[in-house]
């Protein structure tokens, strides 16, 4: 392994597709597309246009960082079933790095938005929880936090990357998806419970 670690990062737990190359604290390459559906047919071509305008193929990976959520179900299924695939066949740990923690900043409230309003916030010394967007934004106030909710996606999957990078060697089981709130839909309770099931 080269001194300094080459790590991929990448997020689709909202409407994007974001990915990041580093080597250590430099950039090699990074990509955004904005994208409401489409998600699970885009990411792997995305990677692969991220690792070659890097210079770099699949077996130089070091390790890879994916957005776990909150946010959107099926955008964080598809990132996180992606990056535990690739780490299985690439033999390389993959780390789950949660949307507050990407979000992170000194004299900021760490909040990921959501539908209708909404944020999901990590209020200080309370557990991360959906909440009105004013609710989290009077909260931040009142503690001497800054409120920005809108982060960069692209900035977004760096901050994954640099995370991964710093944690990789320690991790030991596989990353795993963080919702905060249930599906927006459910089965119905006249379906029979072989049928949810299957």
């Amino acid at each position: 392994m080269a001194s300094e670690p080459l790590v991929l990062g990448f997020d689709t737990s909202a409407a994007h597709c974001a990915a990041a190359l580093l080597r250590g604290n430099a950039v090699l390459a990074s990509r955004l597309e904005e994208m409401t559906r489409g998600q699970a047919e885009r990411l792997m071509p995305l990677l692969e246009e991220v690792l070659a305008e890097g210079g770099a193929g699949w077996q130089d990976l070091d390790a890879i960082g994916v957005g776990v959520g909150p946010g959107n179900f099926t955008g964080i299924r598809i990132a996180v079933s992606a990056a535990r695939g690739l780490a299985l066949g690439l033999e390389i740990p993959a780390v789950g790095v949660d949307g507050f923690e990407a979000r992170a900043a000194e004299g900021t409230l760490p909040a990921v938005p959501a539908p209708r309003d909404q944020v999901y916030a990590a209020l200080p010394g309370e557990a991360p929880r959906l909440m009105p967007r004013q609710e989290a934004e009077d909260a931040a106030r009142g503690a001497g936090l800054a409120f920005a909710p809108e982060a960069s996606p692209a900035g977004i999957a760096e901050a994954i990357a640099r995370i991964a990078a710093g944690r990789f060697e320690t991790v030991t089981g596989a990353p795993a998806p963080l919702y905060l709130r249930s599906a927006d839909a459910a089965p119905s309770s006249d379906v029979p419970p072989a049928l949810i099931d299957g």
